[in-house]
């Protein structure tokens, strides 16, 4: 077990339903083998319900806290994982909306996979990036004033201060995992 992330605390945020299994439980998992301290906040806290290509549904992941009560002080990076549904509840949840600027004005790590970046139009960051993401939602990026979209497994965009770092699909994930590790190092 590598301990590359020793002292670093990450923050997955969900909502409680439609999130894609693989994008909370292998950004999880291989965070917590490179050493961080992982925990992961839900809309509401509590059972979270995953779904294998959003629409078979999986198992469920306890969160520790509600997304009430954390702050990005306490953390050194924050992963939004995809599923239409958990992006698009996320997108319109205040506490979620609340903890993706608190983290960008804090100069910190702010990554998302899939549909995640949804969450990132709505708490609009997104503005003069250049992110990658699932291919359906690249035209709601450009419309959110995106400098770009691009093609590729994994994006990093430097933010006036905080990390971006996007990606587009579960098949991505292995990269997505590494852009973090990456970042938080460098921090």
């Amino acid at each position: 077990m590598s301990n590359r992330l020793d002292g670093k605390k990450i923050l997955i945020m969900t909502s409680n339903t439609g999130i894609e299994r693989d994008e909370l439980a292998k950004p999880m998992e291989a965070l917590r083998a490179l050493g961080a301290s992982v925990v992961h906040g839900s809309s509401d806290g509590g059972s979270t319900q995953t779904f294998v290509h959003d629409t078979e549904k999986d198992r469920t992941f306890e969160s520790q806290m509600s997304l009430a009560g954390l702050h990005a002080s306490e953390f050194d990076a924050l992963v939004i994982p995809g599923g239409t549904v958990n992006a698009d509840t996320l997108r319109q949840d205040e506490n979620a909306q609340r903890l993706v600027n608190e983290f960008t004005q804090a100069g910190k790590t702010v990554a998302a996979i899939c549909h995640g970046p949804w969450v990132l139009v709505e708490a609009g960051v997104v503005p003069g990036k250049t992110l990658t993401s699932y291919p359906s939602i690249k035209t709601d990026l450009i419309n959110a004033d995106a400098a770009g979209w691009v093609d590729q497994e994994v994006k990093q965009c430097p933010a006036n201060g905080w990390t971006l770092i996007t990606s587009r699909k579960p098949d991505d994930i292995p990269a997505f995992n590494e852009a973090i590790a990456a970042a938080l190092e460098a921090a």
